[in-house]
């Protein structure tokens, strides 16, 4: 299946009505924070498919626009403290925010970060005992310790997030939070079985189940056009 993932910035190509030719085959999208309610439901509304989100440091407890005050974007899917199963069959799960640096929302000590993730423990084992595998596709906005973050407070990344990956071994890891600016700057790092995918503003893949849907899907880059990348 065709997945598109997206973060921290509003990109013009994407809030237009021209997506729904560009991402036509696009089956799944994910959210990894910092982009405004009025961004998601365009998206959603345009594409037709499941949207699943966590919220940034940045996000608005509360957002305003012409339609009203809202605390959550229509039509897309919350998954922070949560695990769910798609209708694909895909094992998501999510933890919004990044450390905590100031009175803002959305933000988290490391230890509160490690509470949320170990309640997320109980259904990643049973997720292994009644189809085989804990996880497929784990979304945050914060990185993983030492996996893309950086040395300020801020952007420092999660030891829990880490930990989380190094035992359940999820096809991807997809965050945000951690901005691009150089072609240099690693944005795909492979840590044991798992894929690390920086979403900072947008990212095509494919996830490809080969031996059934009870077997751990693999991940396909795409390149622009969302063409596989050799």
């Amino acid at each position: 299946m065709k997945a598109l993932a997206i973060s921290d910035i509003e990109l013009g190509f994407l809030y237009n009505p021209q997506i729904a030719q560009r991402f036509a085959d696009t089956q799944i999208v994910f959210s990894c924070g910092d982009l405004p309610y009025y961004y998601i439901e365009f998206i959603v509304s345009m594409l037709n498919v499941p949207l699943y989100y966590v919220r940034g440091n940045h996000s608005s407890k509360v957002e305003t626009t012409t339609a009203g005050e809202r605390s959550a974007p229509w039509g897309a899917h919350d998954l922070h403290r949560r695990v769910v199963r798609d209708d694909s069959g895909l094992f998501l799960a999510g933890i919004e925010g990044s450390l905590r640096y100031n009175l803002g929302p959305h933000q988290y000590t490391q230890a509160e970060m490690w509470a949320m993730v170990l309640t997320l423990t109980p259904q990643l084992l049973l997720n292994r005992l009644t189809h085989g595998r804990y996880l497929d596709v784990f979304i945050s906005h914060a990185p993983p310790f030492q996996i893309h973050d950086m040395e300020d407070l801020p952007h420092r990344g999660i030891h829990a997030f880490r930990w989380l990956i190094s035992v359940f071994q999820p096809t991807l890891h997809l965050h945000g939070h951690i901005h691009i600016y150089r072609n240099t700057t690693i944005a795909e790092t492979r840590f044991n079985k798992t894929t690390v995918l920086n979403a900072f503003g947008y990212r095509e893949f494919e996830l490809k189940f080969m031996f059934g849907p009870n077997k751990r899907p693999f991940y396909v880059p795409l390149g622009p056009g969302g063409v596989p990348i050799q």
